[in-house]
């Protein structure tokens, strides 16, 4: 089997609505598990992308890099969890593609 796997930027506005102040804030990591549909995976992505995307005056997530990865691979941040502190207390974001 393979995932999905999808990550984001994330901007918040630290000024007003007609003097934004943009920052950049991470990001976050979702995952579509049990991805067969690799024929179509642009189509998948924008399947998903109001499950993921936002845009409003004070902020903003949006989808920066995919890829298919193996059933049993973790993301970064996964893999950062389980190297310092033992364990995946804030485990990637599942998500369900619509076909």
């Amino acid at each position: 089997m393979a995932k999905l796997m999808i990550q984001t930027q994330v901007l918040e506005n630290y000024g007003t609505e007609f003097r934004p102040r943009w920052k950049a804030k991470g990001g976050d990591d979702y995952v579509v598990p049990n991805f067969t549909q690799f024929n179509d995976i642009h189509a998948v992505i924008d399947s998903i992308r109001e499950q993921i995307e936002t845009d409003n005056s004070f902020y903003q997530e949006y989808i920066v890099d995919w890829y298919v990865a193996e059933d049993n691979e973790l993301t970064d941040y996964e893999q950062q969890q389980l190297k310092f502190d033992g364990r995946i207390t804030y485990p990637a974001k599942e998500l369900v593609a619509v076909a």
